[in-house]
């Protein structure tokens, strides 16, 4: 079995630079799911409180057998209960659901509600053992600015974003590079959009390595020093996006992937409209 590479983060943790993503897996395949994906050789698993699929990874990593020092979990502290006091709520309720004595990774979900006290109580979550690292997600680099210059007196070890080749992110990763921040990526396949599974510049590269397209994106991911975490139900393409450690892409093949980047996310952050329906999502 391949030896997932680790990143440092700031305060020394080390994180697995290839996890499993549950979003959008329904709760009750999730299980099966996370099985498959730890038996492939996973061991950092993502899932959120917003996914409500928690206690399906929790299940999953339980009957795993596998020790909990082996293992990095990440969870999302929801919008609703983005407050100092909501925060310590939310991750006693994930520790439960998971069945964990405590988190690998805790991140605030999206950048909405009370984000600097909810972030003072995931400092004091951090400073107690409940947590050994805490970050962000889908903070763009003017939000990322402002809450790192913010009151905060910890600063954000990872920040989860979508990055897939054609939304590539330079600014932003630069920005996370100048605060010591890590890039995490979400949705490394575009959910499947654009044709990216038939991209003509994608499938030629992974027909000169003889891998597959997913498995391409993912390593370009990785040679980028980005965390990603593809997400799939099908045993055999999770253990496949797992296969990813007997080849490395040349810097030309880094340099036509790079061509491909319009900037096109799945979601639009900037969109009054949808900071409304999130904060309309009943979990």
């Amino acid at each position: 079995m391949a030896k997932v590479p680790t990143v440092k983060l700031r305060n020394g943790v080390e994180m697995p630079q290839l996890g499993f993503g549950v979003f959008q897996i329904p709760a009750d395949q999730t299980e099966q799911c996370v099985t498959d994906a730890l038996k492939a050789g996973y061991r950092h698993i993502d899932t959120a409180v917003s996914y409500g699929n928690e206690a399906a990874v929790g299940s999953a990593i339980k009957k795993s057998g596998i020790p909990r020092a082996e293992l990095f979990i990440t969870s999302k502290v929801w919008i609703a209960d983005a407050t100092y006091e909501g925060a310590k709520k939310s991750l006693q309720n994930s520790l439960d659901r998971l069945q964990l004595d405590y988190l690998d990774l805790y991140l605030l979900h999206q950048p909405y509600n009370d984000i600097f006290g909810a972030w003072r109580g995931l400092e004091e979550l951090n400073e107690a053992g409940k947590i050994r690292a805490i970050g962000v997600s889908n903070f763009n680099a003017a939000w990322l600015a402002n809450f790192v210059l913010g009151d905060t007196k910890t600063k954000p070890m990872v920040n989860q974003i979508e990055i897939h080749p054609f939304n590539q992110q330079p600014e932003a990763i630069e920005i996370m590079k100048e605060y010591g921040i890590q890039p995490e990526g979400w949705a490394p396949f575009a959910e499947g959009r654009h044709s990216i599974f038939t991209n003509e510049t994608l499938t030629a590269v992974a027909k000169s390595h003889g891998k597959t397209v997913g498995q391409v994106i993912l390593r370009w991911n990785i040679q980028r020093g980005i965390v990603a975490i593809p997400k799939s139900v099908r045993p055999e393409r999770i253990a496949e996006n797992f296969d990813i450690f007997d080849f490395e892409l040349t810097p030309d093949d880094m340099d036509k992937i790079a061509t491909l980047d319009q900037k096109l996310a799945t979601v639009n952050h900037d969109d009054p409209a949808f900071v409304k329906y999130l904060y309309g999502r009943t979990l």
